[in-house]
């Protein structure tokens, strides 16, 4: 593949996606025109699978049903949008990938890192992101962000102990590949979380125009 895989990643109320943006846009002004996408969803059919997780219903999701889905939804996104503009030589930019799973159903839910990875090997088979974000903020400061934005979707209506568990999963990853993960700190303003990414975006446009 000749493209670059960028993800973004974080807890609930981590600024990732408006961080994104500004990521983004300022590949943009380097004259580097990045795809950008989500997970779940991506697709349409990846979208509708969205829907599916996100809210709520009258019937308890098991943990297992929730991971098929979110990786049902994957492989519609890796086949149908990542893989053919990795080919075409795009940088992609995904808000939440593979981190999520392992973060949010891993450590949220409990699944063992084993069973998740085998699922990531099939759906992906060797692809993984050349780069990852970590946007990390203590989990009060992010609730309360998250409360203030919206109205809170199924999984941001957690108990604090699950968002715990999520943040110390991200946190294990990043520590333990640093050459993939960058952490991020996301506690602070717009403008500072920007001067931190500033190194980022320049080793992306390094990268990109190497």
């Amino acid at each position: 593949m000749s493209g670059m895989f960028i993800t973004f990643e974080g807890p609930e109320g981590a600024g990732k996606s408006t961080n994104l943006r500004l990521f983004a846009e300022a590949l943009r002004k380097a004259g580097c025109e990045p795809l950008l996408t989500r997970e779940p969803g991506g697709t349409p059919i990846a979208e509708q699978i969205r829907a599916l997780l996100l809210s709520e219903h009258d019937e308890v999701m098991d943990a297992d049903a929730e991971l098929l889905l979110v990786f049902a939804a994957r492989a519609q996104h890796l086949n149908s949008l990542i893989r053919p503009a990795l080919a075409a030589g795009k940088v992609v930019i995904s808000d939440r990938f593979t981190d999520a799973t392992y973060a949010y159903q891993g450590g949220g839910r409990g699944i063992p890192d084993s069973r998740i990875a085998e699922l990531e090997n099939w759906v992906q088979g060797s692809l993984r992101p050349d780069l990852t974000l970590v946007f990390d903020v203590p989990i009060d400061v992010g609730m309360a962000r998250a409360r203030a934005r919206s109205e809170l979707d199924r999984f941001e209506q957690e108990q604090q102990s699950f968002f715990e568990a999520v943040r110390t999963s991200y946190l294990r990853r990043a520590a333990a590949d640093p050459q993939r993960y960058r952490i991020i700190d996301a506690s602070g303003s717009l403008e500072q979380v920007g001067a931190a990414l500033q190194p980022v975006i320049d080793e992306v446009l390094e990268r990109w125009h190497g």
